[in-house]
């Protein structure tokens, strides 16, 4: 069998190591994680979800606090339509992100940015404009589209000069999802650059039903890629979600896929975003400790450790200084479900949430575990230390066990 080294990803003039390392935030993949990737001839993301909070850890600006003061009067309000980001600042934050990390790139492979569009953020058009074509501005090698199906994501980068240049691709677990994204951008004259095929089995928010069971990624892979060889349309498929080994991600390059993208291993990196304590979390998994749930105010079913704390927490909205989530009519899944166990609960101290979680807060406090089907399997990649933990590999560890093991 060849390894992951026999093969390459063509990106237009670009020839890389097929290793994608997935885009996960809130600042997950961060940008050291991303960049080694880079460097390492492959592709490594960083993530767009809650930038400008990201921006004040990393680069010790203001923005949250700034938001939050600016509508602490609406703090008490259920009704959060008036609470808006400030359009510059946000671009500002994604200036410092994305262009301080393009700044720091070395190595021959690329830097992409993945973009959430159910970070809807109370404007959901006018604040995914900014973050894209923001990203572009400042040289970002490419962006992922996630989290929905981005039928107007192109539209809103078509008059950009790098719209044509930088490299554009979508996130899809199903063939219709490719075929209406298609469909919806064909005046554009612009196919997406590659194509990531997430299964059933990654992390976090699922492009699935409760019934993501029934799915199999290999299934989606080939059925796609007889769609694409049947309309003669040259786009690479890059398979991701359950891809543990360099055997599992060669397995699929030989069976045509021109790349991978791959995530859980690396939570557990030196250069991953999450504490380290949370990282132990993800060691000490079984298998019976992960689970797929509803919590999630996006609607989505989401993938992640039972004892995340998120899970039951009932802490108080926080829309005035986050609100990502926020829909264009200023409302959320969460604060619906939080008013209504205060009401249940009129004068106790604190009550508990069981069906839904505030996840900005949750995720701005790397509270929700959220991790990929094969984390138990993550103690078989590592040694147990004197002290009962597990070693933290480095980034390059990893990339190398998947182009070379």
């Amino acid at each position: 069998m060849k390894s992951v080294d026999n093969f390459r990803l063509r990106l237009g003039k670009h020839e890389l190591v097929p290793i994608v390392i997935g885009g996960m935030g809130v600042d997950i993949s961060a940008a050291g994680l991303a960049l080694e990737g880079a460097r390492l001839g492959g592709i490594g993301h960083i993530s767009d979800a809650m930038v400008p909070a990201v921006s004040d850890t990393r680069f010790q600006t203001r923005f949250v606090s700034e938001k939050a003061k600016l509508y602490k009067h609406n703090a008490a309000n259920s009704d959060k339509s008036s609470v808006l980001f400030n359009l510059e600042r946000l671009a500002e934050a994604t200036r410092n992100h994305v262009g301080r990390t393009m700044d720091a790139k070395r190595g021959s492979g690329m830097i992409f940015i993945n973009c959430m569009e159910k970070l809807t953020m109370n404007a959901p058009r006018e604040t995914l404009q900014v973050r894209l074509r923001t990203a572009l501005d400042v040289g970002v090698d490419g962006i992922t589209l996630s989290a929905g199906l981005h039928l107007g994501s192109f539209a809103l980068m078509a008059d950009h000069p790098r719209f044509r240049d930088a490299k554009l691709g979508i996130i899809v677990s199903s063939l219709r999802a490719l075929q209406l994204f298609l469909r919806k951008n064909a005046r554009l004259d612009r196919l997406p650059d590659y194509v990531v095929v997430e299964g059933p089995l990654a992390g976090g928010h699922l492009g699935f039903g409760m019934d993501w069971t029934a799915y199999d990624l290999r299934t989606i892979v080939a059925e796609i890629h007889a769609y694409l060889q049947a309309e003669k349309l040259d786009i690479p498929l890059i398979p991701a979600g359950g891809i543990f080994t360099g055997r599992d991600a060669a397995s699929y390059l030989e069976a045509g896929a021109a790349a991978v993208q791959v995530a859980t291993r690396f939570t557990v990196t030196r250069e991953c975003g999450l504490p380290d304590a949370v990282k132990q979390e993800y060691f000490n998994a079984s298998e019976d400790d992960i689970e797929v749930n509803l919590i999630s105010p996006t609607g989505y079913p989401m993938r992640m450790l039972k004892g995340s704390p998120a899970i039951g927490a009932g802490i108080r909205p926080n829309c005035e200084a986050y609100g990502y989530l926020l829909d264009g009519k200023g409302s959320c899944a969460y604060i619906m479900a939080y008013n209504r166990e205060v009401a249940a609960h009129p004068g106790a101290k604190r009550i508990s949430v069981p069906d839904k979680t505030c996840l900005c807060t949750a995720m701005r406090n790397f509270d929700c575990w959220t991790c990929g089907h094969n984390t138990y399997r993550l103690k078989e990649t590592s040694r147990k230390l004197p002290d009962g933990t597990y070693e933290l590999l480095t980034a390059e560890q990893v990339f190398h066990d998947y182009q070379f093991g």
